[in-house]
């Protein structure tokens, strides 16, 4: 298994993002086709769990969080993963209702706005936990 894994490393080359092929196949990594092959189950949950622990990670950046509810601490990672952290500070009045223990006000402002507008029903539930202590 090493011999191929090198060979094909050296051959395909290792690509983090997806690209175009030769062929316009949609690729990552060493030469994954992922147009016509796409990805099993067990990847998919695997980057699922990488993406939860990225955004677990950045949540832990702010000091209230690990003082909030779980129900809580579930909504603010599910609007992090949905976001992005960079649009996730955007929030900031919803972010300093949290530090304050203001959970009404945060709500309300993860409702008010453009991305509640967007995600609608997805906004509602978390906005709900939110509310849930």
């Amino acid at each position: 298994m090493t011999e191929i894994k090198a060979l094909l490393l050296k051959h395909e080359s290792l690509c983090l993002r997806p690209y175009q092929d030769t062929e316009g196949k949609c690729t990552i990594g060493v030469g994954r086709n992922l147009t016509d092959t796409g990805i099993s189950t067990e990847e998919a949950m695997f980057l699922l769990a990488n993406d939860i622990e990225r955004v677990t990670n950045e949540a832990k950046t702010f000091p209230w969080f690990d003082q909030l509810s779980e129900p809580r601490k579930v909504a603010i990672l599910d609007m992090l993963f949905n976001l992005g952290l960079t649009k996730f500070c955007g929030f900031k009045k919803m972010i300093k209702a949290i530090e304050v223990q203001d959970f009404d006000t945060a709500a309300n402002e993860m409702l008010d706005s453009d991305w509640a507008r967007e995600v609608s029903d997805r906004a509602v539930e978390l906005a709900g936990m939110m509310l849930k202590s």
